[in-house]
């Protein structure tokens, strides 16, 4: 059995209530099929199943009930068409690159990017003919220059990891179609509690579903959402190649996005509380922050975000000692490179997160020594500035 219709439904139920179905034992909660495979009534059934010639479900590598229910939902939720999901979020860039881009392709890609996407992108392509230009995500006319006869994607991550630069996903997206080229739309910060690219231009979404969607740092995931005929290339892929999201990741991914919004309005509460603390204090040089005033991108973050997110990066005077003066410091926020928990994380990229990553091309990205990146949680943000103060003192 299904969930309720869909239709007209408000954001916050479709979190809860998208893609769900019921079997026959009237399960209230969204039942978790841990199976690898799926029996048939007949030989001739399972035929037209392989086949696609009816519905069902094979082999939990391509089709598992649970993960279908989170496909479903997320898909509505950012108002796509289709998504799949991945086991991780590179996984999920990875299936998009395998399978739109072949050699002699090229990609034109916002340069304040998630360290490993970099190297996927300078690296791991590159070594099958595939190349990429990095631009200012902030600078359309660089998105315009960059553009060659052989671009056919181009790739934006807004708010950027970790300075949280914002683009204009609308202008950008203007850019890529009137060179008949796709654009792809790194989610993962705000998701679709904060931000919608579809709505505003992006041919697709990606998530790395580990982080805001879980939202507790339980399980990793990935998904993609867009139109059905993409969707269904990528699916293909993911068919073939295997980069799967589990059943149990999926199941848990599901009650995750049952508490998205109400986790999202919370964060971004926090972080802007800890962000204007943090321009306050004397050894803290900037702060890095999509809802504060003084960003730089300020109200184009207004316009096409709901609200500014859970991410905070400040440089502090005196640089990488500093720095890990103040990651060192801390009692009560976590030390680990993860974010979009429940409980509040800091890390420091330069060594962590983007060392992989060359200096120069750290350096045009703007990851100083001094950077530090705060995921900022859930607790009572009274406690986030004592606890940071310990090493900013």
């Amino acid at each position: 059995m299904s969930g309720p219709q869909q239709e007209n439904l408000h954001p916050e139920t479709l979190a809860i209530r998208a893609g769900r179905t019921i079997s026959e034992y009237g399960e209230h909660s969204q039942g978790l099929f841990l199976t690898s495979s799926f029996t048939y009534e007949s030989a001739a059934q399972a035929a037209a199943m392989f086949l696609g010639e009816i519905e069902g479900y094979t082999y939990s590598r391509f089709t598992n009930p649970t993960v279908s229910a989170f496909q479903q939902r997320l898909a509505q939720m950012e108002g796509g068409e289709r998504a799949i999901a991945t086991a991780t979020g590179m996984a999920a860039i990875q299936a998009i690159m395998m399978t739109l881009l072949q050699a002699g392709d090229h990609i034109v890609s916002s340069q304040s990017l998630f360290g490993s996407t970099i190297n996927l992108f300078a690296n791991q392509l590159a070594k099958f003919g595939v190349t990429t230009t990095f631009v200012d995500a902030r600078d359309l006319q660089a998105w315009r220059a960059a553009i060659q006869p052989n671009t056919k994607l181009l790739f934006l991550e807004t708010p950027s990891n970790p300075l949280t630069e914002v683009a204009d996903v609308a202008a950008v997206a203007d850019i890529a179609h009137a060179h008949d080229a796709l654009l792809v739309v790194d989610n993962s910060f705000c998701s679709p509690a904060l931000q919608q690219p579809l709505k505003l231009g992006a041919d697709l979404v990606m998530h790395s579903a580990t982080k805001f969607i879980d939202g507790h740092g339980r399980v990793m995931g990935g998904a993609v959402v867009g139109n059905d005929k993409l969707i269904e290339q990528i699916y293909l892929h993911v068919r073939t190649a295997g980069p799967s999201l589990s059943p149990f990741n999926a199941w848990t991914l599901l009650s995750g996005l049952e508490t998205l919004y109400l986790r999202m309005e919370k964060h971004s509460a926090n972080a802007l509380e800890l962000a204007r603390w943090l321009e306050a204090q004397p050894n803290v040089e900037r702060v890095y922050y999509p809802g504060l005033e003084s960003h730089p991108q300020y109200e184009l973050a207004r316009r096409q975000q709901k609200s500014g997110g859970a991410v905070v990066s400040f440089v502090v005077k005196g640089g990488r000692e500093a720095a890990w003066k103040v990651v060192d410091g801390v009692r009560v926020i976590s030390r680990t490179a993860n974010l979009g928990d429940v409980k509040s994380t800091i890390t420091h990229p330069a060594s962590t997160t983007h060392a992989r990553v060359t200096p120069e091309a750290r350096e045009k990205a703007g990851i100083v020594e001094g950077l530090l990146r705060v995921s900022v949680g859930l607790e009572n943000v009274l406690d986030l500035q004592r606890d940071l103060a310990l090493g900013l003192d």
